[in-house]
């Protein structure tokens, strides 16, 4: 079975149990939707901070599949490939 890694920077992977680093099994539906889907059955916590209540990526949430942003894609809808890593960032703002 192929695996998706995964990546966060430290403010998220305290909504993962402090990982910052994943290898989660390819879901069925390969997109990003699909994944999301999986690790918000795992991680209720994460699945707060990175969409809202309709499901969609917050605005200050970006998504990327390798170098690529999937807002430049095809959004949630995007495939995720065997061997892309998928990185996931979340704005921090501070003054």
């Amino acid at each position: 079975m192929s695996t998706i890694v995964i990546e966060v920077p430290s403010v998220l992977a305290t909504t993962l149990k402090g990982q910052r680093r994943l290898e989660v099994p390819m879901p069925r539906d390969p997109t990003v939707r699909g994944l999301l889907h999986e690790l918000d059955a795992r991680y209720p916590l994460f699945a707060r901070r990175v969409r809202d209540e309709r499901g969609d990526v917050r605005r200050y949430v970006n998504i990327f599949i390798g170098q690529d942003n999937i807002r430049d894609l095809d959004g949630l809808e995007s495939i995720i490939r065997e061997g892309q890593g998928v990185l996931i960032m979340q704005s921090v703002a501070g003054g």
